[in-house]
């Protein structure tokens, strides 16, 4: 969720000051990006996975401090609800078998981080939305003890003036149709963020790339398909995480004001496309103000913060997110890719990063780019429609017009994902591991979405009813997670 703020309500000087701020914070950006040197000695990826916590009940447990308690490892964090915490992974190339590292240290992490948690009495489970999460499970306290949380609670329901709707219809025709007063249903949607270091002039290749991509990620690896215990999307998140941060009342809607999650409306030249236009059109949500002078600290030759303009970014949701971050004292830049669900086990996470940052890579360097070929609205669409459908949806794509998402990945995507991850040096061993999983994933049919569908229709059609098949459809999924063999091997009950 970004970085800590101090209060949940602000003054109207205080906005006001922000707003000094962000804009000087943005001409500052700006400028460096015409003459600072921005660090790129060694181009980095970086993992971020959220967790859901259960009880032996299956059911969420709203223990993440104790859990925490127990684990001890600065790796793992909070996260909004209570039945949330976070693998923060720490950046590394992606050349050679360091894949293969990251895989075992993973491994190893979240099984002694699973030992930690049912000392606290609990239980991982790493998937998109937690299947037995119910209504009723946020009548009491489920927000974890953060500021920041509650200031952003505090700030949409302030910007909205009203309860937010949550309006979900599947595509089996299910329809979950409520009303929330928290940002609570927010804190279901857990994912996967992945970190691409870039270079400036680099940048809107990168970010034009994963944008076109994004809605092939979403298809062979959505795994988000029950809220409320109802079947919505395959990928849900989509909808619930664009609905539970909803600033807008209905009247601003209609007048077109952009939502805080966003899939943005056009392909960019810069990141300072996507920058300018957090300032042009979002209001701030947390106006929390430092006393860096950017102007100055830039013309002494050093990296100013740039505090507020990054902390408004983080209140800006795009599924393709433009980072700047200083490390060590150097600046630099990153999309932060924001699609994917967590799960269903580690392998299937490695590939589904893999498959992104090799088809990237070949997108990014393409001669004649794939957004100079397709609308912005054709890849919007295909975005909507993946999370919809997943694994069955279809796509446009130039040269293939209408395909399958699943026929083009087999018989385009592959073949640049591994052409991407040979340009990033990968070797051949990782590559064969990791896109081996995506082919045949594509060739069954079966990701972790379907899984979860079939499973709990296998189960209704014995005589189970759906809460009590959820249940159980979750208790196979954590037995299948934790033997670690990838989602399209399951079998059903």
């Amino acid at each position: 969720m970004g970085k800590d703020v101090a209060a949940t309500s602000y003054t109207r000087e205080q906005r006001q000051r922000y707003r000094e701020k962000v804009r000087q914070d943005l001409d500052v950006f700006e400028r460096m990006l015409h003459t600072h040197s921005f660090d790129f000695e060694r181009q980095l990826t970086g993992m971020e996975i959220e967790l859901n916590l259960v009880g032996d009940d299956l059911y969420p447990t709203m223990s993440n401090a104790s859990v925490l308690r127990s684990i001890a490892d600065e790796d793992y964090q909070t996260e909004l609800g209570q039945y949330n915490i976070e693998l923060n992974v720490s950046p590394r190339p992606l050349p050679g078998d360091a894949a293969l590292q990251l895989e075992k240290d993973l491994r190893e992490s979240l099984n002694r981080a699973e030992k930690q948690a049912n000392a606290a009495g609990a239980q991982i489970a790493m998937i998109g939305i937690l299947p037995t999460l119910m209504t009723e499970h946020f009548s009491t306290e489920w927000m974890s003890t953060n500021t920041r949380y509650a200031a952003l609670n505090e700030a949409i329901f302030s910007a909205r003036g009203e309860d937010i709707f949550i309006d979900i219809e599947g595509a089996s025709g299910e329809r979950l149709a409520m009303f929330a007063d928290s940002i609570a249903p927010e804190s279901a949607c857990t994912s996967v963020q992945l970190h691409l270091q870039v270079q400036p002039h680099r940048f809107a290749d990168h970010w034009n790339a994963a944008q076109a991509i994004s809605s092939v990620q979403l298809a062979i690896g959505a795994n988000s398909p029950y809220f409320f215990g109802k079947e919505l999307w395959h990928e849900s998140r989509v909808p619930l995480f664009e609905q539970a941060t909803d600033t807008r009342a209905i009247e601003l809607k209609n007048q077109g004001v952009r939502p805080r999650v966003w899939f943005g409306e056009r392909w960019i030249t810069s990141i300072f496309d996507l920058f300018e236009e957090n300032v042009r059109y979002f209001p701030a949500l947390l106006p929390e103000s430092t006393d860096e002078d950017p102007v100055a600290v830039f013309e002494a030759g050093e990296a100013p913060q740039l505090a507020e303009l990054r902390l408004h970014n983080g209140t800006v949701y795009r599924w393709n997110r433009p980072i700047y971050d200083i490390v060590g004292g150097k600046p630099h830049l990153r999309v932060e890719n924001r699609v994917l669900p967590a799960g269903p086990t580690i392998i299937d996470g490695m590939a589904n990063s893999a498959f992104y940052y090799g088809v990237v890579r070949t997108l990014a360097d393409s001669d004649r780019p794939v957004w100079t070929r397709m609308s912005f609205a054709a890849a919007e669409e295909n975005f909507y429609s993946c999370a919809r459908r997943g694994i069955d949806a279809k796509v446009y794509w130039p040269g293939f017009g209408e395909v399958q998402a699943d026929e083009l990945t087999l018989r385009h995507l592959l073949p640049m994902a591994d052409e991407g991850l040979k340009s990033w040096g990968v070797a051949t061993e990782v590559r064969d591991r990791y896109l081996g999983v995506i082919e045949e994933r594509c060739r069954t049919g079966q990701n972790g979405a379907s899984w979860q569908i079939d499973c709990v229709k296998a189960l209704e059609a014995k005589g189970t009813d759906r809460g009590s098949a959820l249940v159980e459809m979750l208790r196979l999924y954590l037995e299948r997670m934790h033997v670690g063999d990838p989602v399209h091997t399951w079998d059903l009950p």
